[in-house]
């Protein structure tokens, strides 16, 4: 991240223009191609199929309805906010954003169907629905890696000078630049105490200049964290960026509350900011027990070639295919975790000498010497974690959580790591996305409880 003062790498309006109708001509094509497809699946190529006539309730003829279909669905993406830039490159934001309008949508057309008893259902319900809110996801999910590598890169990125006393900010600045695809590059600061740089970002004024110094610099956000101006303050900040086209963003203190915790509630003019309790069982974890047997049922199934193949050459290798190891689970009930051999035989019994490369109490050797070549391929690409997808239906992990860790690891957990524990754990989960062991212990530990107080659906898709 650069420490000058100025915007060298900020994106440019033109430059989020054209992502974003890149964005919406992809999804064009995806609803286009579920559509036809659902409609040819429904009444093939002709215009009459064996139950008669291919026209609705109301006379319309069904490449009609098609049509209607596909600009209803683009224009609920619009009005749901699918295509607003803040939701881009990060978080689950922008997929809630395209799941919540096309399930409206359908259920709205189920409803219409059913009232009108209209042949639409067996089609575009059970084809267009799945078919294409799968392809919108999957092309999201490309073009958010492209937005990534352009962010990572200092292109497509906001400038952003932060506002306030220098604890928060150094948290701010810290957490912005580990997520580069989130699109923030900080600039400068404005703080009242002291000028000293803050977290290798120059301080070029007070809070209250903030406003003045946006201008000045050209940036495209100011960010506030434990500001001192207060209400007023805040209130009076706003109203000078006004008309400026420089957008203002509260980062409250509470760095790990994710926003579906949080309920905002306005009461005589004051914002009032309603923070639910983390979700531990109930409806929601029974979503997410059945999501998980049936994504470990369908994982298996696709990949039982790769499964057999794997497990083949790792007896060639000498030895049985199979490792298992006895993992701590929710609740600190110990389990076996099975995983494809990666090591020699034997390998629990030779400890090799060297320095442990493991973050905290994790023990690791990144060279270490019981890997055998084959390992080292599978252990590169995780293919020897796919066993755990036995752990997973036997309901001892999850397919997304906290990786479980060994007891000797546990009995050197601080209090607040136990937390960890409250949720099953994953075949991969933040952490691991996040940068894997190569992260600080610190940063790890953050990741998984922020995961296990702010864990949802689609999150883990």
């Amino acid at each position: 991240m650069t420490t000058a003062i100025g915007r060298p790498s900020t994106r440019s309006s033109s430059g989020v223009e054209r992502y974003t109708l890149r964005i919406a001509v992809t999804d064009s094509l995806v609803i286009i191609w579920a559509v036809i497809g659902a409609q040819l699946v429904r009444f093939g190529t002709t215009t009459a199929d064996m139950d008669g006539p291919t026209t609705s309730a109301f006379g319309l003829d069904y490449a009609m309805v098609s049509g209607i279909l596909v600009v209803l669905w683009l224009l609920a993406l619009r009005l749901h906010n699918a295509y607003d830039p803040r939701l881009f490159g990060h978080g689950p934001e922008e997929y809630r954003a395209v799941a919540t309008a096309t399930v409206r949508l359908f259920a709205t057309l189920a409803i219409v169907s059913y009232l009108f008893k209209l042949e639409l259902a067996r089609g575009f319900l059970l084809v267009a629905l799945p078919f294409g809110l799968a392809g919108l996801f999957i092309a999201r999910w490309i073009w958010r890696k492209w937005l990534g590598v352009q962010r990572a890169d200092g292109r497509l990125c906001d400038a952003m000078i932060v506002v306030g006393d220098r604890g928060h900010l150094a948290g701010l600045v810290a957490a912005l630049r580990n997520v580069p695809e989130a699109g923030y590059t900080v600039v400068a600061a404005c703080c009242s105490e002291g000028t000293d740089p803050i977290g290798g970002v120059p301080v070029v004024g007070s809070e209250e200049q903030a406003a003045q110094v946006a201008e000045r610099l050209g940036v495209d956000v100011v960010a506030c964290s434990g500001s001192r101006l207060g209400t007023e303050g805040l209130r009076r900040l706003g109203w000078e960026l006004e008309g400026t086209g420089i957008g203002l963003v509260l980062a409250p203190g509470m760095t790990q509350v994710a926003g579906p915790r949080i309920l905002t509630r306005p009461v005589a003019g004051l914002p009032l900011l309603h923070v639910e309790a983390p979700t531990f069982s109930g409806p929601k974890r029974a979503v997410k027990t059945t999501f998980d047997v049936l994504g470990a049922l369908a994982i298996g199934l696709i990949l039982s070639p790769l499964l057999i193949v794997v497990a083949v050459l790792v007896a060639r290798d000498g030895g049985a295919p199979f490792y298992t190891q006895t993992r701590v689970g929710q609740g600190g009930k110990p389990f076996l975790m099975w995983k494809f051999r990666s090591m020699v035989p034997n390998a629990d019994t030779v400890l090799p000498a060297g320095v442990n490369d493991g973050a905290g109490p994790l023990y690791k050797l990144k060279a270490d010497p019981r890997i055998t070549p084959l390992g080292r391929v599978l252990r590169r690409t995780s293919i020897d974690e796919l066993p755990q997808l036995w752990n997973v239906l036997r309901g001892e992990m999850s397919l997304v959580g906290p990786r479980p860790p060994l007891a000797s690891e546990v009995e050197k957990y601080e209090q607040d790591v136990y937390r960890r524990l409250l949720v099953k754990p994953g075949m991969t989960g933040l952490w691991q996305v996040s940068g894997r062991s190569d992260l600080p212990w610190d940063d790890a530990v953050r990741l998984d409880l922020y995961y296990v107080e702010n864990w949802n659906l689609v999150a883990d898709l």
